[in-house]
């Protein structure tokens, strides 16, 4: 019996043929550049068909499919259904509209491939300058801890995590949180966003743990309610840690103030954690970088490249003063991944400061946005966001159909239409209808929410392509549309 076996061809991924490749590559690339090119042109959303809709259920494929066809299908069935984001009457929720340049970047990190986990090559040394460079934006020293992470929510659980280690007042990774003598306490705003609760029981402290402080009449974490909460946990035998202040707050751009929380953590020997998702980038903007002073002197620090740098998601960034907590806190070396003096690992892993050991290359699309359009440009467009948002208030103050529901801070602006004549829930339930038929009809994007038990409709105005031609659209829009209701129900 012949017991010879015939060798299989060995397969790849790379094309059979590079110029078919090219042609598809150049067509993605000329229909990229008019997709952003027209986004005005476009609705901002529209529902999907129940065919698009339905394409989505279909079976795994088990043979291949021509590169052309499959984005042919992406083409029809993907991209005229977006978020909207990217649209310059998108203020819904608070993110980034993106740039082509930003696109390109992450394309980029895509061809070089690299792992970000660490090692010696050009990415890990372009991860660091970026993370550098982000400090030196914050007014953080060179000598502090930082890496990127997939957002913000990931960033302050990070910094939240190196304030637990730190004042445990034990070996929390050696021995566990069960050991620690006296249960910790965190303080927050009751403003503050919600990824701070999931922060605290992923650290297994409990959601009891995170006390929510009171927020003033400007929604501000009202500092007579922090210390009077510092001194009765003392009295109760828990631990105070760490105060979370907001560098922004999502409902209304509330700004704590962090100068007279880091005297109040300097006094009572807590952490300063804050979270500066929304509003930490204003420390490179000349008009309004005084907003945030103060937020330099934190221990750590949270923001989000992918909304006032307007990089693709994800980009998030943790700052840690103290680089030795910051390491800590997260590396570990197992014998597979051993530093040696030469080669690919002979350079500090950057997993060793977070909890990714494969990392995507986010510092490209970082690194390419900063170095063509410069920080400067940023501080201006941030600047731009915020007297746009200053405008679309004077527009509601101004007007007797409309009115405001809260300060406006710096970039989101709280406000309804108000007729009279009409009780509150009726007023919630005319403006929720308001805002889903604008986002249904494509006109724009906002969202809604309560503040001090006040529903309302809420224009976050992170976007580079925002122009007050469009504000001046969404009032006039909001006023016909409620009209409209009113009318005809």
């Amino acid at each position: 019996m012949d017991k010879t076996v015939s060798p299989k061809t060995e397969e790849g991924l790379d094309p059979h043929d590079w110029a078919d490749l090219r042609l598809t590559a150049h067509k993605i690339i000329d229909d990229a550049i008019s997709h952003v090119r027209d986004v005005r042109d476009r609705p901002l959303w529209q529902a999907m068909p129940d065919a698009v809709r339905n394409s989505y259920a279909a079976p795994l494929p088990l043979e291949p499919n021509a590169l052309e066809d499959v984005y042919s299908e992406l083409k029809s069935n993907l991209f005229p259904y977006p978020m909207g984001n990217i649209h310059p009457r998108f203020w819904m929720w608070y993110m980034g509209s993106g740039s082509f340049s930003g696109a390109l970047g992450e394309f980029l990190a895509a061809i070089d491939g690299s792992n970000l986990g660490g090692g010696n090559f050009a990415g890990s040394l372009m991860d660091n300058q970026v993370t550098n460079w982000l400090k030196e934006m914050m007014g953080f020293p060179e000598t502090a801890g930082g890496t990127l992470v997939s957002g913000g929510s990931m960033a302050n659980i990070l910094g939240l995590t190196v304030a637990r280690n730190a004042m445990a007042g034990i070996n929390v990774r050696a021995e566990g949180v069960a050991a620690i003598k006296q249960p910790l306490s965190y303080y927050a705003s009751d403003q503050a966003h919600s990824c701070h609760q999931k922060a605290v029981e992923l650290l297994g402290l409990g959601n009891n743990a995170l006390r929510r402080v009171p927020s003033d009449a400007a929604q501000r974490m009202n500092l007579s309610e922090l210390r009077k909460q510092i001194r009765e946990d003392r009295v109760a035998g828990r631990r105070p840690a760490c105060v979370i202040a907001t560098a922004g707050t999502v409902n209304t751009g509330a700004i704590d103030d962090l100068k007279a929380i880091r005297e109040i953590c300097n006094e009572e020997g807590l952490w300063l954690h804050v979270d500066g998702c929304i509003g930490a980038l204003m420390s490179i903007a000349d008009e309004n970088r005084h907003l945030v002073a103060g937020i330099e002197d934190a221990d750590s620090l949270a923001l989000d490249p992918h909304k006032w740098l307007h990089v693709p998601f994800e980009a998030g960034c943790a700052l840690i003063k103290d680089a030795a907590l910051h390491r800590d806190a997260f590396a570990v070396h197992p014998e597979y991944l051993e530093e040696k003096p030469r080669g690919i690992a002979a350079a500090e892993y950057l997993q060793d400061y977070n909890l990714q050991t494969s990392r995507g290359f986010r510092a490209l699309k970082v690194w390419l946005t900063l170095k063509e359009f410069g920080v400067a440009k940023f501080g201006r467009l941030i600047d731009q966001n915020i007297a746009q948002a200053r405008y679309l208030t004077e527009m509601v103050e101004d007007d007797a159909e409309l009115e405001l529901a809260a300060p406006t801070t710096i970039n989101i602006v709280c406000f309804r239409y108000k007729p009279d004549g009409l009780t509150d829930d009726a007023l919630q339930s005319l403006n929720t209808e308001i805002m889903i038929r604008l986002q249904e009809s494509g006109t724009a994007a906002v969202s809604d929410t309560t503040v001090k038990g006040r529903h309302c409709l809420r224009a976050a105005l992170c976007n580079h392509r925002t122009r007050k031609s469009d504000l001046e659209l969404l009032l006039r829009e909001i006023k016909d549309v409620g009209s409209a209701i009113m009318e005809n129900g």
